[in-house]
């Protein structure tokens, strides 16, 4: 049974968590037939501490995909505070990508693997996230307004489908300048 997400952990264990997650998700993009023991013995620890924590395959994607949304969640106010608005939501949607570039090869297992809950959980801040970063670019003028967030993370979403070869990076640049020229940005 995985471990509840919401009980907190001892330090030394989260750090662990942490970095198996940050292993896997490496791991898991270069190779989406890694094999487990082989991300434990990378993240320095056991095969029995990893299974505490993941105890199959689809538990570890799970782990990582929504320790990836909390980090693209968390990422759109540290842009926004550090970039111009505009600026700030190219480079969010560019970390968007690289998320996409990280599943793809998982792709199958991990929608199989994510629950109603999951999907619940990560889809409305991801959705507040852009509609942060949409705002912050309306109120400078840098897009037309009444663009609705939900519809520009469905654009998003669509990119994740895209193979991550140099075709299929040119044709994500592509669609991208077409979302942002859609959006009233300039080039």
């Amino acid at each position: 049974m995985m471990a509840d997400p919401d009980v907190r952990l001892r330090a030394d264990a989260q750090a662990n968590r942490d970095r198996i997650l940050d292993i896997a998700r490496d791991a898991f993009a270069a190779d989406p037939g890694v094999s487990l023991n082989a991300i434990a013995k990378a993240a320095g620890v056991g095969a029995g501490t990893l299974y505490r924590h993941f105890p199959s395959r689809e538990a570890l994607l799970v782990g990582v995909y929504r320790k990836e949304i909390d980090e693209l969640v968390g990422l759109a106010p540290d842009l926004l505070a550090k970039h111009p608005p505009l600026q700030a939501l190219r480079l969010w949607c560019d970390r968007f990508v690289q998320f996409g570039e990280v599943k793809h090869g998982v792709a199958d297992t991990l929608s199989s693997a994510i629950s109603e809950k999951d999907l619940r959980e990560t889809y409305w801040p991801m959705v507040g996230a852009v509609r942060q970063l949409m705002e912050a670019c309306e109120k400078r003028g840098e897009i037309q307004s009444g663009v609705h967030p939900e519809d520009v993370l469905t654009l998003l979403a669509l990119l994740l489908r895209i193979s991550p070869t140099s075709d299929g990076k040119a044709q994500t640049r592509r669609i991208l300048a077409l979302l942002f020229r859609g959006l009233g940005a300039e080039a």
